[in-house]
């Protein structure tokens, strides 16, 4: 754990995290997917063909990824769409080359995806990235490459720093791995596996797959971009992957909202008993946050999808909750500032993998909720978190920012939280304060805000 740090960019390294002094009553566009971006970036500078991506996050992990791709010769021009419809990126594939180096910041989708795209480049590409980065596991990439026929120096660590020596092709074919730990290395082999020679089939072989709907998007979004992809034995806690070599093709891809993002907005209709509207939220999608209208609507609240978009209401009581968050593990920081305002216990489980994200989350939620007077017990795979008076205080965020939007969720309800370096939330949701006084100011004038 670190101490205070002053933050970068406009925002106070201490940020007072706003009271709602009544029910919030507002709408909130959520910027686009990064997951969903990332992945389209990477389909797109391996396809046969120029491809668009509309509507993009434009946040730091994306424009690593973009950076990353452009050192290696991808060109990535920045526009707006002719209907102003919103920022347009054309992709415009090329041979991918080095020497290149590869700054992935914390972000892993950059850290894990991109190795394989380096093992096609011709030339070396040197990864290396935040402090932080070199703490998280990367193994499962690393071994998984090597068997397929990469070069890769890492010194024997597992983790960055280190040099993929690409060789312009790679043969593929079939790899075992353990992504226990996270199932980005399986994402990472399968959006690469059309260009390799053979394709690639994966089989996991370790304890149970983490973030399965994260599997999921990878799959249907190579489909889309014209793969054949099989998984004769997905399904449960475990699966194989083949992938066919095949050229991908160049798509006109519109990137969806956020939906783990609209987290602390559906969090505050909750906490404060108002309702919060989030256009644009899909009918059907792959992505981990559509599970929030489930367990918010268990924890209290209610929800009302339709072409408008989704419309959460919060009653003023939040009831615990006892939930399996394995799969949806990103969503756990909101969901424990929302059950630490709960009027009964919940347990949060199967999340042993987060302690492993950008930083230990279960232990970092627990000491800063506990720091606010709260009452959470950790395991080595779950959260406790049982009803306690909640004070103001400073809530350290890690250069988390899923940490930080925890903490401004739990300002709403009790005065005088002040958050650490709140700017570390451009990872992934540009101008996080901005958009959540704008929901406070759109509800009431009394709302305190910064």
């Amino acid at each position: 754990m670190t101490g205070i740090e002053t933050s970068p960019g406009s925002h106070p390294a201490l940020w007072p995290a706003p009271t709602a002094d009544g029910a919030v009553d507002a709408t909130v566009t959520v910027p686009g997917s990064k997951s969903v971006t990332n992945r389209g970036l990477i389909l797109a500078a391996l396809a046969a063909e120029p491809g668009w991506l509309r509507r993009p996050l434009r946040s730091r992990d994306t424009l690593l990824m973009a950076e990353a791709l452009r050192a290696m010769g991808v060109g990535i021009e920045e526009g707006v769409g002719p209907d102003g419809g919103g920022e347009v990126w054309r992709v415009i594939p090329a041979g991918l080359h080095g020497p290149a180096t590869v700054d992935v910041g914390n972000a892993g989708t950059v850290m894990r995806f991109l190795p394989p795209v380096a093992a096609l480049a011709d030339g070396p590409i040197r990864f290396d990235g935040d402090p932080r980065s070199h703490e998280r596991p990367l193994h499962g990439v690393i071994d998984a490459l090597r068997a397929l026929g990469a070069r890769i120096d890492d010194d024997g660590r597992g983790a960055l720093p280190m040099t993929v020596h690409g060789g312009g092709a790679l043969d593929g074919g079939p790899v075992r791995i353990d992504a226990s730990s996270s199932s980005q290395f399986v994402s990472a082999l399968l959006l690469s596996a059309p260009r390799f020679n053979q394709g690639v089939e994966v089989r996991h072989v370790g304890a149970a797959l983490p973030s399965l709907p994260h599997i999921r998007m990878t799959v249907d979004m190579l489909r889309a971009a014209g793969a054949r992809v099989d998984t004769p034995e997905a399904g449960g806690e475990r699966g194989v992957w083949r992938v066919a070599p095949s050229a991908l093709l160049g798509r006109d891809l519109v990137v969806e909202p956020d939906l783990s993002n609209a987290a602390p907005f559906l969090a505050a209709a909750l906490v404060t008993g108002g309702r919060v509207t989030i256009p644009d939220w899909p009918e059907h999608t792959t992505q981990p946050g559509d599970e929030l209208r489930r367990i918010f609507t268990e924890m209290g609240g209610s929800c009302e999808l339709t072409e408008a978009g989704l419309t959460f209401t919060g009653t003023g009581r939040i009831t615990g909750i006892d939930a399996d968050l394995h799969e949806v593990g990103e969503l756990t920081p909101v969901i424990a500032a929302v059950a630490a305002l709960a009027d009964s216990d919940s347990v949060l489980r199967g999340i042993g993998h987060l302690r492993m994200h950008e930083t230990d989350r279960l232990a970092a939620l627990a000491k800063e909720i506990n720091g606010l007077g709260g009452e959470v017990t950790e395991t080595e795979d779950s959260l406790r978190i049982s009803p306690a008076p909640l004070r103001g205080g400073i809530f350290h965020t890690y250069e988390d920012h899923r940490l930080a939007t925890a903490a401004a969720v739990i300002g709403l309800a009790v005065e005088g939280v002040q958050v650490e370096n709140v700017a570390t939330t451009a990872k992934t949701l540009p101008d996080f304060p901005g958009l959540w006084t704008g929901m406070l100011d759109a509800t009431t004038p009394s709302a305190r805000r910064a």
